[in-house]
This record gives structure tokens, sequence and C-alpha cells, in this order.
């Protein structure tokens, strides 16, 4: 069975010829498969990286809102 190539490609000609991490080599949002050196979607300009952007800015959101002190905690302090 032959290795599966990095499917990064900069332009029609020029394709990366490394082989697919197998662990870590699946982008989570575009759900292509890249070398090491493409793995990351900013690498490899993935097409869902402004939902991805998005999706971390509310997680994070979301966390800080929860961890908001309030002036009802303080009071029982």
């Amino acid at each position: 069975m032959a290795k599966k190539r990095c499917q990064f490609q900069a332009s029609s000609e020029d394709r990366c010829k490394e082989a697919v991490l197998r662990l870590v080599g699946q982008c989570p949002h575009c759900r292509q498969e890249y070398c090491g050196t493409h793995r990351m979607p900013e690498h490899h300009a993935c097409t869902n990286l402004e939902s991805c952007r998005q999706q971390a800015f509310d997680k994070n959101k979301a966390k800080l809102e929860a961890e908001r002190t309030t002036t009802s905690k303080m009071a029982m302090v």
C-alpha cells in the first residue's frame, strides 16, 4: 500500500510530496490530510479557518463569562 501524500497544493503544478502524518495529519475543520509542515489550518489555507477562529472566540468568551465575579458572589465572602 502506497503512503498517503499531503494534500497541500500551492499552485496547479506545485504540490507537497511529503507523507501524511497518521495521528495528527487530518485537519478537523476541512477533513483534508496533511504532512507535519501543513497540518495546521494557518499553514494550508484552510477553507474553514474563519469559522475555526470564531468557534475558539465563542468558547473563550463563554468561559470568561462563566468566571466573571458578580456583586452577589462578593457579598457572600
